[in-house]
């Protein structure tokens, strides 16, 4: 089923002619008798009544607006501009987070690539060695500069190997 967007803005047509001619100046007789209404209201009231839709079904009419023509002109731009605004922006901020997840999906797939090359490490290593590796890759993980300060401080050669494989990431 066709969506209709919050305003739907169609033409009408006046061609140069008697008919055409004599129907504009009733129409605007009609607005300047009543200028609450607009050129708007008076064609929907128009198609209500050709297409024979009861009064019980029709919207109520809209409360008098104390709002100028040129006024409501400027606030249905104003809509038009915010409605592109919040496009843009949700266009941006979608962009954003597909970034990120993208950003995320890589740096899961490093970890992985880094635990499957410790537990390769600590297959090699006794069983009291295997934990000290672990805790500092965790720890350079999480801080670079934490891990460089630890690596500096113990001399271990598992960590040693390493720490050349974690500073290719």
């Amino acid at each position: 089923m066709f969506q209709w967007s919050k305003k739907v803005v169609k033409s009408v047509t006046f061609e140069p002619g008697v008919a055409d001619e004599s129907l504009l100046a009733l129409v605007e007789s009609h607005l300047e008798k009543d200028p609450q209404k607009t050129f708007s209201d008076l064609c929907k009231e128009a198609l209500w009544q050709s297409l024979c839709v009861p009064e019980s079904v029709r919207p109520a009419p809209k409360p008098a607006a104390t709002a100028a023509p040129g006024v409501e002109q400027q606030m249905a731009a104003l809509q038009s501009q915010i409605a592109d605004l919040e496009e843009r922006f949700f266009a941006k901020e979608s962009h954003r987070l597909e970034m990120i997840e993208h950003q995320l999906m890589q740096l899961s797939q490093q970890v992985t690539q880094l635990a499957i090359m410790v537990n390769h490490v600590s297959t090699n290593s006794s069983a009291n060695q295997q934990q000290v590796p672990v805790l500092e890759v965790v720890n350079h993980t999480s801080s670079s500069t934490n891990a460089a300060s630890i690596s500096s401080q113990e001399v271990d050669p598992v960590i040693s190997r390493i720490s050349q494989f974690l500073d290719d990431f």
